[in-house]
């Protein structure tokens, strides 16, 4: 249906008149919360924050315009003063009433309003006090909206520790703002081995001399890495009297914190000619559309509001301003409450009575509030975790001509890295190689490196060890007349061809540790530790590298190797002596050898004894030949011819041994008679603290330490303090007031025995260290160009001739001290001989054995009573094993050939005709061909081994059963036994 023109335009002007009747009376309805805001108004934080804060207003409710709570502002000017600061809180909180406190802007007025909103459940939000000690105060009604300045300490420690420089001084201002963030800043240098020799401290209401007093400080010392925590206005000071006495030059390095570097651009140009190589940490802040419309408009406004400051950059304290005024407008809306009063408890009205402040209502839900507050502001991600801003990504500057240039970024998960977009960024990098091109102090291109020697400081003071003795090593000469002294030796040579190595020069003074008696003033040890006292810069010794002395010193690398050792008097073994054939054998070996001589005769005996007429007859015979048989080995003069296979096995085997045994005996023996022997005293340490002897070391040295260890006795120590006394002590002998071994470190034990080689020896190292070096103050930068020094020195030819500058030629020595003879063949190295000779015998035995057992089997189990015991069965068993065995072909062969001697003198028929004749007519008279046989008796003594023809009528002289073991009939089966 079509409505009528005349009656739409009355309706739709009604329904505009009434929507703006609506949105009237919904802002007659808005509910104004009282702010206040505290900042400095004659500083450009101040002014740049207070603009902020306005213009984050405007538009949080222009775009937000059905909120129902507005935040009202009420300003007050701390005018740079602690005292202004809490006043103005106290004015705020008691007269004004306000929910939350914005500001104050610095650190110092921080601490004091802090306690203030706590005791009146206030928020006080900060946007540019950046202290971490505030957070440190546990106050929960504190929130800091700002970027807290402990979070950049591990990006100047990843700087510091990507060039390797190992010595750092923070100049900071004496305040809160910059003792603050000093005890995290070291801790971070020292997880990257890097030390803070200084502090300097700068007042902040220093004069431009104060400031150059200090400065002129700090070029007198080594270290050329400055860490700048301070305001700008000081900052600036500070680095144009740094130009003006020269510290802005080639070598020096400057980085500033992100409390100045954020402020870089509102910095005077003629401030920033002075920076020139400076780097600084920069809070990175993502470029988006919103902050450049935000950044155009604030300069317009801003302009407006201060036409005559010209020239205007807004940094991120302005955002954090920004974003911090957005964040508590969230938070109050939030609330959702009409009733923003305060509970008072009665007292007295004065304006600074803090007795009387009163508690806001809805303090503790404004705190929850911004605790829960998140969004994405100008400035990145704003949260407030634990009421503190989150770390972000630091963007690394070097201030270049008139403005900056970004070298790298760092960020809390990956460290330095070149883009943030980088895929690479899987691990926490500290690599130089993802920094940019830098250009140094002195439009130097040239990364310094961290240390200077300072052309007008004082010399290097190095120290030296002062020595009754071994003056090879060092000596000490004081001339009373000319009060000089003249220092000389083999360590200070290697020192001052190392000082040469260097890339550059060094000054320094060669200063003894000794008394004003000239005499040593203590032990190593005590020398060690006026280093780490701050009196000596460095030791020029023999000092050895050790773990409990590394604690507080630094140690260069070795220049030589050390250890301890143990020297003992050498003796010449009397070559004279009647008994000297039987020392290249060592007992064991002898019995050994003497009990496998008499073994592998018994041996061979028992191979041979039944098949061998050489091994058979008497026993006195048998056993004489047997060991005949096997010590006439030794000299191959055996004359018996052996006939069992296992015999000839076995004694194969055992010429084999005795050739080895009979060789090697002869060449020690040779080596006896020919060569001088000169054998130590003594050779085991153990031996000496079982004996109680004496030993000795050198005085003042660590050697005390590792013979304590060793358990040996204090009172039976002595000392010496040259080669000399060693001498002596070692002559006299441990029962004679002398010592019967000295303990010392290699290189002295050396000394000794190039000037005594023919009287001790040296035994075995008994303690292994790392080493001589040379030692400096812990962190000190000589280090590790001084150890790079002195590889140089030790791989060329400059060692070799210091070496034989001051020990000459060491090979005819060494060359004479090497005659201490081997020790006597023991067991140890024939034991593997003995092994296989034994168990070829031993299998040898086993085989003949069960073939014996085999063989005989019928005569020694079947036809033997089974009644009688195990003995009478072994004892039957050996009679068995003592006849000859008639089967062997040996026996056969000289059957034979006894039968055909016979038949030369009867003819072989009539020799047949006997034989058959009487074997038909008498069997008994065939046993004459047949192996002997025992006769069997209760008290029968050793039968006899002697070849009979027997008589059938003698009962005694062969049983029945005897004859049937050897295969004739029984001739008197069926004939009755005649009577007795």
């Amino acid at each position: 249906m079509k409505i009528p023109t005349r009656i739409a335009f009355p309706f739709l002007f009604f329904i505009i008149l009434s929507k703006s009747n609506f949105l009237a009376k919904a802002q007659n309805t808005t509910i104004s919360v009282n702010v206040g805001v505290i900042l400095d108004f004659d500083t450009w934080t101040g002014k740049m924050g207070l603009s902020c804060i306005n213009m984050a207003l405007a538009d949080f409710y222009a775009s937000n315009s059905y909120y129902k709570t507005r935040l009202l502002l009420s300003s007050r000017d701390s005018k740079s003063d602690v005292v202004e600061a809490a006043a103005a809180a106290v004015d705020l909180i008691k007269n004004v009433e306000v929910q939350a406190i914005i500001g104050p802007e610095s650190s110092m007025q921080a601490k004091f309003i802090i306690n203030l909103g706590e005791k009146a459940q206030v928020p006080i939000v900060a946007f540019s006090a950046t202290s971490p000690s505030l957070t440190s105060l546990q106050r929960p009604y504190f929130f800091q909206a700002a970027q807290n300045s402990s979070s950049q300490v591990k990006a100047i420690s990843a700087i510091v520790q990507a060039y390797g420089w190992r010595e750092v001084v923070p100049i900071y201002t004496d305040n809160e703002y910059g003792q603050g963030m000093i005890p995290f800043l070291i801790d971070a240098l020292q997880e990257v081995d890097a030390r803070v020799p200084y502090r300097s401290v700068i007042p902040p209401l220093a004069s431009k001399d104060q400031i150059g007093e200090e400065l002129y400080k700090l070029m007198t010392m080594q270290t050329r890495v400055f860490i700048m925590h301070m305001p700008i206005d000081l900052g600036s000071r500070l680095f144009t009297k740094a130009k003006e006495i020269g510290m802005m030059s080639e070598g020096y390095v400057w980085i500033m914190t992100s409390g100045m570097t954020n402020s870089i651009r509102s910095i005077e140009s003629s401030v920033r000619d002075s920076m020139q190589g400076v780097l600084g940490l920069k809070t990175y802040v993502p470029k988006t559309i919103e902050l450049e419309n935000f950044t155009l408009r604030w300069k317009t406004k801003f302009h407006q509001d201060n036409p005559n400051i010209l020239d205007v950059e807004l940094n991120v304290k302005g955002l954090w301003a920004y974003d911090a005024a957005s964040a508590l407008a969230r938070a109050v809306e939030k609330v959702r409450t009409t009733n923003f009063g305060f509970e008072y408890t009665a007292g007295s009205s004065n304006l600074t009575d803090l007795a009387t402040m009163g508690v806001s209502l809805n303090g503790p839900k404004l705190l929850e509030a911004l605790l829960d507050t998140r969004f994405t502001g100008l400035a990145g991600e704003f949260s407030l975790q634990n009421g503190q801003l989150q770390s972000s990504t630091f963007q690394i500057i070097n201030v270049n001509g008139n403005g900056e240039r970004g070298v790298a970024f760092w960020t809390p998960k990956n460290g330095l890295i070149r883009e943030l977009n980088s895929t690479n960024t899987s691990a926490y990098s500290t690599s130089r190689r993802n920094l940019g091109p830098i250009i140094w102090p002195g439009d130097s291109s040239s990364i310094p490196k961290g240390w200077e020697i300072p052309t007008n400081g004082k010399k290097l003071r190095v120290g030296v060890p002062v020595k009754d003795g071994f003056f090879e090593f060092v000596k000490v000469e004081h001339d009373a007349s000319t009060n000089t002294t003249k220092v000389t030796g083999y360590i200070i040579d290697i020192f001052k061809a190392v000082m040469e190595a260097l890339p550059y020069n060094v000054d320094y003074e060669l200063i003894p540790f000794a008394k004003p008696n000239d005499e040593s003033a203590g032990t190593y040890n005590d020398m060690v530790y006026q280093v780490y006292l701050g009196n000596f810069d460095a030791l020029a010794a023999d000092t050895v590298i050790l773990a409990n002395r590394s604690k507080y010193i630094d140690f260069t690398l070795p220049y030589t190797e050390s250890g301890v050792t143990m020297v003992v008097p050498i003796k010449d073994n009397d070559r004279r002596n009647a008994w000297v054939f039987l020392k290249p054998l060592t007992w064991d070996l002898w019995i050994t050898s003497g009990v496998f001589f008499v073994f592998i005769g018994f041996v061979v005996w028992v191979l041979e004894h039944r098949i061998n007429e050489e091994f058979r007859g008497p026993p006195s015979h048998e056993i004489g030949t047997s060991l005949w048989y096997s010590f006439s080995i030794m000299v191959f003069a055996q004359k018996e011819a052996l006939v069992s296979n296992l015999a000839r096995f076995v004694v194969i085997i055992w010429v084999f041994v005795v050739l080895i045994l009979t060789q090697s005996y002869t060449a020690s023996l040779t080596s006896l008679l020919t060569v001088q022997q000169l054998q130590p005293t003594v050779t085991d340490v153990n031996q000496l603290i079982k004996n109680g002897e004496y030993v000795g070391y050198q005085e003042g040295t660590y050697v005390l330490e590792i013979l304590e260890e060793m358990n040996f006795d204090l009172a039976k120590l002595r000392t010496y303090k040259s080669t000399e006394e060693c001498d002596e002590l070692l002559s006299k002998g441990s029962a004679n007031g002398g010592i019967a071994a000295a303990f010392d470190d290699i290189h002295f034990m050396k000394v000794l025995l190039l000037q005594y080689c023919s009287k001790y020896t040296m035994i075995r190292s008994i303690y292994k260290n790392d080493g001589l070096g040379f030692v400096f103050p812990k962190g000190s930068p000589f280090l590790s160009d001084v150890s790079w020094a002195i590889l140089n020195v030790t791989e060329g030819e400059k060692m070799k001739e210091i070496e034989k500058a001051w020990f000459g030629d060491q090979s005819n020595c060494s060359s004479s001290n090497t005659q201490v003879s081997s020790s006597s063949l023991s067991l140890e190295s024939f034991w593997g001989l003995f092994l296989i000779a034994g168990i070829a015998s031993l299998s040898a035995l086993i085989i003949s054995f069960s073939m014996f057992l085999y063989k005989e089997r019928r005569k020694i189990w079947i036809n033997f009573d089974s009644k009688n015991s195990i003995w009478r069965r072994i004892c039957h068993a050996l009679r068995i094993f003592d006849i000859k065995d008639l089967s062997s072909h040996t026996f056969r062969n000289k059957s034979l050939k006894d039968s055909g001697d016979i038949d030369n003198v009867q003819g072989i028929g009539t020799r047949d005709a006997s034989t058959n004749t009487c074997c038909s007519t008498s069997p008994i008279s065939c046993l004459v061909h047949t192996e002997p046989k025992f006769t069997f008796s209760e008290d029968s003594g050793t039968p006899s081994r002697e070849y009979f023809i027997p008589n059938p009528h003698d009962q005694t002289s062969l049983s029945v059963e005897d004859n049937e073991q050897i295969g004739h009939p029984n001739p008197f089966q069926g004939v009755q036994e005649p009577k007795k």
